[in-house]
């Protein structure tokens, strides 16, 4: 009889056990999160526990707002704790940081990059009276190499090569290279050999040493007059390996027509640099999160010009919002999208909304995301929240965004370390 209690007690308890992920006050006891990041003066949600018997106390810089909605009043650290009969059951802890504004972009850019150094495109073979060559590849250099050095002397454009090859050519010597691969740097040698057909000396490989294109506007912060533009990285078209831009400028650009996206085909803005050619800024690096650097002086889009509040990646909600970008000449519109989807990210990461476009003027005029709108800014409940990145291929109507707390961190404005400076 004992031994039949024990089995029907522990299988009892195996159930309740097996059960316990399913109960919605345990699934929402663990839901609720350890640590929460909010801005000064701004409202902060977190689960309620849903019954009376368990009460929220928040720490002295923050203010109850709502049953489960919190104001901090004060840059720093505080607490929220869940008790229950006077004893605590959970406590998050809270950080909350100063209130941080951007001017949301929106604008068509025109892009121009340089490379550190040259850029290995390809290679080509020589004719030469006894057949064909690359010495370039017999020197083991890779397409996505970088030229660094010829001859110790540093090379920065396609032009400082030629001289080198002519010499190197007739005195029949060799060149010494400074190559650069992924992030290691390497040392090789080649000669030039003669080609019949054009009557030069050649190295058998195709360089490149600038890239250019267009992209939106992200953001612009007025107190440091630093950018971020696109939301991804700009990659060489023929290695489609990122571009290690040497300096690189943006310019105003005017949209001239769209060719419309549809299933499988990516559609693309087409557009020129304004025909003042006037550049409006610097591009100082090119990473996984866009292009970054200063403007020369504020650029306004004419519909949203005063500084404006960020959201991080855990208060962007799923529903509505809105993009800003250009569909003509240089006109910035704001157009109605869906956040479909969002990942709370604790550390950068692209990729970390889905969004798709909801509105008919904007679907009317370019089937949805096409090139060139990458970069736009998001906007949902009066704050930036990020920016569009990439489409989806086999449905132009939705795509990627990045949060705008990761464009920010990559343009060398931490917002966390900010605030610690202040709190200090």
């Amino acid at each position: 009889m004992q031994e039949y209690i024990r089995k029907t007690l522990g299988l009892l308890l195996l159930l309740v056990m097996i059960s316990l992920p399913f109960i919605k006050p345990v699934q929402t006891y663990v839901s609720i999160p350890k640590n929460v990041t909010m801005f000064k003066h701004q409202s902060e949600s977190i689960p309620s526990l849903g019954s009376s018997a368990i009460k929220i106390k928040a720490g002295d810089t923050i203010v109850k707002e709502e049953e489960n909605a919190f104001i901090g009043n004060e840059v720093g650290e505080s607490s929220i704790v869940y008790e229950m009969a006077g004893f605590p059951v959970k406590q998050v802890d809270v950080q909350i940081l100063d209130d941080f504004n951007v001017i949301p972009g929106g604008q068509s850019i025109g892009v121009k990059m340089h490379t550190e150094g040259v850029l290995i495109v390809g290679h080509h073979l020589v004719k030469t009276s006894s057949g064909q060559a690359s010495p370039g590849e017999e020197a083991n250099i890779q397409v996505g190499d970088i030229l660094l050095e010829i001859n110790g002397e540093k090379i920065n454009d396609m032009k400082d090569v030629a001289p080198f090859v002519k010499e190197a050519g007739k005195k029949e010597q060799s060149l010494k290279l400074k190559m650069k691969r992924e992030n290691k740097t390497f040392q090789t040698t080649l000669t030039p050999i003669y080609d019949n057909q054009d009557k030069k000396y050649r190295i058998g490989l195709y360089i490149r040493d600038s890239a250019a294109g267009i992209g939106t506007m992200t953001f612009y912060h007025p107190k440091t007059s630093k950018y971020g533009a696109l939301g991804h990285v700009i990659s060489d078209m023929d290695t489609k390996k990122p571009i290690e831009i040497h300096d690189g400028t943006i310019y105003r650009s005017d949209v001239t027509s769209i060719n419309k996206g549809s299933n499988g085909v990516p559609g693309e803005k087409r557009a020129e640099f304004s025909k003042e050619g006037k550049r409006i800024g610097d591009i100082t690096k090119n990473s996984p999160f866009g292009i970054f650097g200063t403007l020369d002086s504020k650029v306004d889009n004419g519909i949203m010009d005063e500084p404006m509040p960020i959201a991080l990646s855990h208060q962007v909600k799923e529903g509505p919002a809105q993009i800003l970008t250009v569909v003509n000449g240089e006109e910035v519109q704001a157009f109605d999208v869906e956040i479909v989807s969002s990942v709370p990210q604790k550390y950068p990461a692209t990729k970390g909304m889905i969004v798709k476009i909801t509105d008919p003027q904007l679907l009317e005029a370019t089937g949805g995301i096409v090139q060139g709108m990458s970069g736009s800014p998001i906007i949902q409940g009066g704050k930036v929240i990020g920016a569009v990145t990439h489409v989806f291929v086999n449905d132009p109507t939705s795509g990627y965004g990045v949060h705008i707390e990761w464009m920010l961190n990559e343009a060398g404005i931490n917002i966390y370390k900010e605030n610690r400076k202040k709190a200090s």
